[in-house]
């Protein structure tokens, strides 16, 4: 008996050493931590175990905060779910992390084995696993492996962005593929070292946004990342590294998280409300956000309108495509660089710099010996100091186009090279400017002139604003005539229900201005289009919006609430829609997948009945004239609403068609008739209706489609497959083997006999209506109108109206008489 009671107090002494503590924050060689056990860090902060998300099975080992509600800020086997909770951890005598399910391993932090060492495994105070020798007690930084070094989603206080130019380890985080889902996403957050380095938020292998670069106090174009008692930033580059990191004094938690969306937010821990709470966010705000939007030599500029000039000394590359809001092409110099002696520089500031993947640097040369430097090489394009601090340092050279330039609160002067004569025009601008600020400065001595100049701009001011407020007052009224019971909203009310206009409430942004998502006080939720001050357009659109569908009422039209006017706002409040638009859901890769064929053909329904309303039903007959998936709204349940009657014609009962000389819509879903003509008819609407029914379909643009094996569009290709029997290939891949044939073979044809090239053989809505929802013989489709740009600009020269193609998803004026 004795023997037996030795024998149970040996094997819990053995099944000690194999198991891991809930208390340690370590994990020693050979002990094992199985599902279900943790490790904790010494202050408490850290956990790191296993977990699962949403209803899977699938099961990860991680670290989270353990003071907020378990947030994930590392995931080690996010290519390799575990099936189940029979996971196990373990150090080898190598060195090794391993993630054993059974005898596999799932996953190991290294693949090369260490001898004569006595590793342990250990979490950190700031969220580190670490594997180090016990052994070497003169170096405790120096790690077998580290979390740090393979970091997920977060970016943690202490944690490298950036390269070890020794071991190759390139420090990125990639965002989850969904919040349910840790393996790898779209989005990836590095710091690119090609030329200067700058950070990059990269969208499959495309730049998303652009951050930087580093100018010894912030990374250019991010001025709200300053340094503070709190925060300090640090950013490195030696020839040993490259990288740049935060830490945080004081018991602040903290992570820099980058989500399935590739929104990159700056977030602290809040106890009182037991939540995260994000300060700085790169949501686009502006018109500007995107990457490279004014193209080469371009500057944005979100508070004007257009936002995209050319820098001075420079005009558009393609002034036909600036005219439509295509900005892609660019800028090109006026005057051809001759890289001789008269070439000169031009400095400009208060822009976020150029993109610097195509720069040299050097630290130690003066701003003097920089400019020397690029003057001498032909190829040079723009200097600049590396370091603002101390009245700058350090030199940076531009070799390649200047892109994605923006106006922004910035000091860094940028040196850009001109040739003399463009210099010179430059000069004489600024020294005209220079004269009228002396001007200015002698009027201002005189008191009594001061005072009269002060009265007779207060007085103009006064009358331009109230020409203004008396034009909005004239269109809102006209908008009251067409409905009585349209109510008005106070801007206060509007203001609150907007957090005061947020720019976390930006809904997005058109032609009209921006649009904010707002709950009013009895809860309901609604969409806020503000008119910008500076748009005409807009002001325009105003008035058509309130007249065409103030009394308009269909369950798939998006319902407008009301308005507000007061002082210089106007706005239009409608109902709000919680899935935003149609082509986020069929064109963006993750939520067409959401998206099945049930929900696609529910859709086209009620698009088609919504058109059918307007077009026979609704008092007026009602031409849309800009029907595409951007204003197709979805509301909570997926049912479609059309949106945007900014462009919409209104046609007496008895009128089938009109002309204009004013064609306005969005390439890609015009008529020919009308693009080319001007005649615009319900059968315009029908065309467009035809397009997105086969968009819906295929998942694709038809502005933006290509095939390997013809240059057709999107119609074209459907035409293609159509003659030769196999239309189920125009399929999207996620619809294509979990939809019903024949449906989907009934909403092609009638996409195709809807896009047919003249408006006479194409169905009206309520044919279309009838066919979707019978199963009869449906006539067969003529050859469709799947134009080209260059086609639109050839049949228009036989045209009497001048015509400017947009190749944009912006709705804008394609042919304006003069």
């Amino acid at each position: 008996m004795e023997r037996f009671t030795m024998l149970l107090l040996c094997f819990g002494a053995l099944f000690s050493l194999l198991t891991i503590s809930n208390a340690a924050d370590t994990l020693a060689t050979n002990e094992a931590m199985q599902d279900g056990e943790t490790i904790l860090s010494a202050n408490g902060m850290f956990e790191l175990g296993f977990f699962g998300l949403g209803n899977s099975k699938n099961r990860y080992l991680g670290i989270w905060y353990k003071l907020s509600n378990g947030t994930v800020v590392w995931v080690a086997n996010r290519d390799a779910p575990l099936n189940g909770t029979s996971g196990m951890l373990q150090v080898g005598r190598d060195g090794i992390l391993r993630l054993m399910n059974g005898g596999d391993t799932i996953w190991s932090s290294s693949l090369v084995s260490l001898r004569n060492i006595a590793p342990v495994a250990q979490l950190l105070e700031n969220g580190n696993l670490v594997v180090r020798d016990e052994r070497n007690t003169t170096d405790q930084q120096k790690f077998i492996f580290q979390s740090f070094d393979h970091p997920t989603d977060n970016l943690l206080p202490g944690m490298k962005l950036g390269k070890d130019l020794v071991t190759g380890i390139d420090r990125h985080w990639t965002s989850w593929k969904n919040l349910d889902d840790p393996s790898p996403g779209e989005y990836t957050t590095y710091l690119d070292t090609n030329g200067f380095p700058q950070i990059i938020v990269g969208h499959d292998e495309d730049v998303h946004l652009r951050f930087g670069p580093w100018n010894g106090l912030r990374f250019s174009g991010m001025p709200s990342l300053r340094s503070n008692p709190t925060l300090v930033q640090e950013f490195v580059i030696n020839e040993k590294e490259i990288y740049f990191r935060y830490t945080i004094n004081g018991p602040v938690l903290s992570r820099v998280y980058l989500n399935p969306e590739g929104v990159l937010s700056s977030m602290t821990w809040v106890d009182h409300t037991q939540s995260w709470f994000a300060y700085l966010t790169s949501v686009p705000i502006d018109s500007c956000s995107p990457f490279q939007l004014c193209g080469p030599y371009g500057t944005c500029n979100a508070n004007n309108f257009p936002v995209c000039s050319c820098m001075g000394g420079f005009e558009p590359k393609h002034p036909e495509e600036w005219n439509v809001a295509d900005w892609s092409s660019g800028c090109v110099r006026k005057t051809p660089l001759d890289c001789g002696i008269g070439d000169g520089f031009h400095r400009i500031s208060g822009v976020k710099v150029p993109d610097t993947r195509r720069s040299w640097y050097n630290s130690s040369m003066t701003l003097g010996e920089c400019e020397m430097a690029c003057r001498k090489d032909c190829s040079c394009t723009a200097y600049a100091n590396v370091d603002i601090r101390n009245g700058g340092s350090g030199c940076l050279l531009w070799f390649d186009e200047l892109i994605d330039v923006r106006v922004y609160d910035e000091t860094q002067d940028v040196y850009i090279k001109m040739a003399a004569s463009d210099l010179t025009s430059l000069t004489a601008l600024q020294s005209g400017s220079n004269k009228k600020k002396q001007i200015v400065i002698a009027v201002g001595s005189a008191s009594v002139c001061l005072l009269l100049v002060g009265l007779s701009l207060a007085m103009y001011s006064r009358s331009k604003k109230y020409r203004n407020y008396m034009k909005r007052q004239d269109s809102i009224n006209e908008g009251q005539k067409e409905d009585e019971e349209l109510s008005s909203f106070s801007l206060s009310t509007i203001a609150k229900s907007t957090s005061n206009f947020s720019i976390n409430n930006v809904l997005g942004e058109g032609g009209f201005g921006p649009v904010y998502k707002g709950v009013l006080d009895d809860g309901q939720e609604i969409a806020v289009k503000r008119l910008s001050k500076s748009s005409e357009q807009g002001l325009d659109e105003f008035k058509n919006e309130i007249r065409c569908i103030a009394r308009l009422q269909h369950r798939n039209l998006v319902k407008l609430l009301g308005y507000c006017i007061q002082g210089d706002e106007t706005m239009l409040i409608y109902e709000y829609m919680a899935n935003k638009s149609l082509d986020l859901a069929i064109f963006d890769k993750r939520q067409s997948s959401i998206l099945d064929w049930p929900q696609r053909f529910r859709i086209i329904h009620g698009i088609a009945r919504g058109l059918l309303y307007l077009h026979q039903d609704s008092r007026l007959r009602v031409i849309h004239r800009d029907l595409k998936a951007g204003n197709i709204l979805l509301d909570y349940d997926m049912n479609p609403k059309i949106s945007d009657f900014g462009l919409a014609r209104r046609c007496k009962g008895y009128e089938t068609e009109a002309k204009t000389n004013k064609v306005v819509g969005t390439y890609g879903y015009i008529s020919p008739e009308y693009a080319v003509h001007g005649l615009f008819s319900v059968k315009s609407d029908v065309f467009s209706f035809g397009v997105l029914v086969l968009e819906i379909v295929s998942g694709k643009k038809n502005r933006e489609f290509s095939h390997e094996e013809h240059a057709d569009n999107l119609l074209g290709h459907a035409w293609r497959l159509y003659k030769e029997g196999r239309s189920l290939e125009l399929a999207s891949p996620e619809i294509k083997h979990k939809c019903v044939d024949s449906e989907l073979l009934r909403c092609i044809h009638i996409g195709l006999l809807c896009v047919q090239q003249h408006a006479k053989d194409r169905p009206s809505m309520a044919s279309v209506v009838v066919m979707l929802d019978n199963e009869g013989t449906l006539p067969p489709p003529k050859e469709p109108a799947f134009f080209t740009q260059l086609s639109l600009l050839e049949n228009d020269a036989n045209s009497s109206v001048p015509t400017h193609i947009s190749v944009d998803d912006a709705t804008i004026t394609l042919l304006d008489a003069r």
